[in-house]
């Protein structure tokens, strides 16, 4: 229920106006002036506030900019006997919704209600969603508690307020957008763009393009001026994905920004001043991409300012539940599932899989598992195969018996063929019914 506050120190016009907008379905309060108006703000949710313009302690024009600031999601409407254009517009700046003459109210209020009220429910909206990018990108989001992912956060938070340039190491898959995230989140650039890009998905013309922009003419096709990701990024953070795939001539033009702050859009010879913190990352080990050939030590050293390492989850195993509880969780959510319950074989084979692809293949491995499951319980029959087969309570289950052999070959062909059974049958080279009868002895789903 919309909740509305009249300030007002005339209570017959006070009782008479709550009477109006109570037989709407508003919820309403009163106040005789603003400071019994402001202290009702403090203990109300309140959603739309009804104010005089003139009150014994002070104006509603001034106090319309006081609850806007305190309250920036809260509708002011302001009354006045005697309208006049300055206030009107001084109301305005001041962030009032509108400003209305009394006697012109009665018909007036309830429509301009159910727009203010309009609004705050899409300025709550707005507000919810920023209050969740915020806590998606925050540290706060970044799930662990052994010690190397907590030296991580730790580093990140320390380099956050910073304006100093970051290099992300570590294998593919532990999160290095998420962690540049959250260093652009605790920044003083957060109300800026963060602007993330995979230099190995480009070509090195393309690659070039997308960073820097181009100049009218500068190739056949570019009919006008087009900005690229670093002005894109400008006053932000500009996130350089596997850095390490990037060509030599290219690095010479990152390394420029880093030194002078400026950058050449492709065929213009006009530098352009830039404002933009970057961070970097890659799964390489650069010193090696120097010795090769391959990277430039002065781009290294320049990115390399404040170096973290992102541990893989083979050296954070105890992180494993943690991680695989938030996903089921997350995507129990997405499908419209009760909560799921995770068996403690099924923990103990993540927690035995070497998990080469780290988060990124956990999450995946979960994530079909939650479509697999019949229930509200997550068992090894939801694993891939190769998992099921993994340490379980310290038991090996033999990967070379024909059993075992012959459940991995028919779970293979059932992906080959989409879960085809038919076609699958066919390809086994067995009947129909013989399949069936295998899938229901393995429990493969």
């Amino acid at each position: 229920m919309v909740k509305v506050l009249i300030i007002d120190d005339e209570e017959k016009l006070r009782n008479l106006l709550s009477k109006i907008i109570g037989f709407e379905g508003f919820e309403v309060f009163q106040a005789s002036s603003i400071k019994s108006g402001l202290q009702r703000l403090e203990v109300e949710e309140i959603d739309v506030v009804i104010c005089d313009v003139k009150l014994p302690d002070g104006s509603g024009v001034d106090t319309a900019k006081v609850i806007k600031e305190k309250y920036p999601t809260v509708e002011v409407v302001l009354l006045t006997a005697y309208g006049n254009i300055p206030d009107g517009v001084q109301a305005i700046k001041n962030g009032a919704f509108d400003y209305i003459t009394k006697g012109d109210d009665n018909n007036k209020i309830i429509p301009l209600l159910y727009k203010a009220s309009e609004k705050v429910t899409l300025n709550k909206r707005v507000q919810k969603l920023e209050k969740q990018l915020g806590e998606k990108h925050s540290f706060e989001k970044i799930i662990g508690t052994s010690k190397p992912i907590i030296k991580a956060i730790e580093l990140t938070r320390k380099v956050a307020g910073t304006d100093t340039t970051v290099l992300l190491t570590g294998e593919t898959g532990t999160g290095k957008e998420v962690f540049a995230q959250a260093i652009h989140q605790g920044s003083q650039r957060v109300n800026h763009n963060f602007v993330a890009i995979n230099c190995s998905a480009f070509s090195k013309d393309l690659l070039e393009n997308e960073l820097f922009g181009h100049k009218a003419g500068a190739f056949t096709g570019a009919s006008k001026d087009q900005k690229g990701l670093f002005e894109e990024a400008h006053n932000g953070t500009i996130f350089l994905d596997e850095i390490g795939e990037m060509a030599l001539d290219l690095q010479a033009k990152i390394l420029r920004v880093l030194e002078t702050g400026e950058l050449l859009r492709v065929g213009d010879a006009k530098p352009i001043k830039v404002n933009v913190r970057i961070i970097a990352a890659t799964n390489r080990n650069l010193e090696e991409e120097i010795e090769k050939g391959h990277f430039r030590s002065d781009l290294f050293y320049r990115l390399s300012v404040f170096r973290i390492h992102l541990p893989s989850l083979r050296e954070r195993p105890k992180d494993i539940k943690l991680l695989a509880d938030y996903y089921a969780g997350i995507f129990a959510l997405k499908s419209n599932r009760k909560p799921l319950t995770l068996t403690d074989e099924y923990i103990a084979a993540l927690e035995n899989n070497a998990w080469k692809g780290n988060i990124r293949e956990l999450k995946n491995v979960i994530e079909r598992s939650v479509i697999l499951a019949d229930s509200d319980v997550l068992d090894l029959d939801t694993l891939p195969l190769d998992l099921q087969y993994a340490k379980s309570n310290n038991q090996q289950l033999s990967a070379f018996s024909m059993a075992s052999a012959e459940k991995l070959h028919i779970q293979k062909i059932l992906n080959h063929t989409d879960g085809n059974k038919a076609e699958a049958a066919r390809l086994l080279e067995i009947g129909i019914a013989t399949l069936y009868r295998k899938l229901e002895q393995y429990k493969i789903h």
